[in-house]
């Protein structure tokens, strides 16, 4: 197995390593979801379903901004249908669902979406949702996967180009489980997109190298699309 520098295991995946497609099983714990997403980060406005799904069928479950929470989000269901395919000691990680918070002037309607600026992190909920079901692998806490190799910017408007896996920073940290019963517990993460030098952070030092970074410039869940890059230090009279 391939190691990073700090210790931790790198996957490579080709496209022939993907699964064949396969029907969503329809055994899932969408009224659970639901009902965990109403308490913990608000009503319901919306569900984007899936009209073709391959492994697992994602839905997309919109909060819309409030008083509260001036921001978007978007948190799945159907990835949690199956269990990931973990390692022996991470048994209790099979299940897993994601969310993302996009600025309250992003555009999220129908139409919208055929522009990919405005559809792409929609787009990445879902394919990391399928990710691990199509490879037979496992995402989880600190799990980092890039934008193609090389990596590329996830959007004309930003320089950021991978995505991390951590728990929220805005929600109560309750809403980070969903216990279904003793044999199924449902983990959720919110996806960060990172910069290149804070991947090689990470891929050297581990994930928690990258926290003072993300503290100092005020990182949360909220999507910024050019929000200041944690490694990366501003220049102070023509010096680094």
């Amino acid at each position: 197995m391939e190691k990073s520098e700090s210790g931790s295991s790198i996957y490579r995946y080709q496209e022939n390593d993907r699964n064949e497609f396969q029907a969503p099983s329809g055994e899932g714990n969408i009224d659970e979801i639901s009902n965990h997403i109403e308490k913990y980060v608000g009503k319901i406005d919306m569900v984007f379903h899936e009209l073709i799904s391959d492994q697992v069928h994602i839905d997309l479950h919109w909060v819309k901004p409030s008083a509260e929470r001036p921001f978007h989000t978007l948190v799945t269901s159907g990835m949690s249908d199956r269990p990931m395919t973990t390692p022996k000691e991470m048994k209790a990680f099979q299940y897993a669902e994601l969310s993302i918070c996009l600025p309250a002037d992003w555009k999220l309607s129908e139409d919208d979406f055929n522009d990919e600026e405005n559809y792409w992190p929609l787009r990445w909920l879902k394919i990391l949702s399928r990710f691990p079901h199509e490879y037979n692998t496992w995402l989880g806490y600190g799990h980092t996967i890039p934008n193609g190799n090389p990596p590329a910017p996830f959007s004309s408007k930003s320089k950021m180009n991978t995505m991390m896996l951590l728990p929220s920073i805005l929600f109560d940290p309750a809403f980070q489980e969903l216990k279904i019963n003793k044999e199924k517990t449902i983990h959720f993460y919110t996806i960060y997109p990172l910069y290149s030098e804070e991947v090689n952070l990470k891929m050297k030092e581990g994930a928690e190298a990258l926290f003072d970074g993300f503290e100092r410039v005020g990182l949360t869940d909220v999507l910024e699309l050019n929000r200041e890059n944690s490694v990366k230090r501003k220049k102070l009279f023509g010096l680094f």
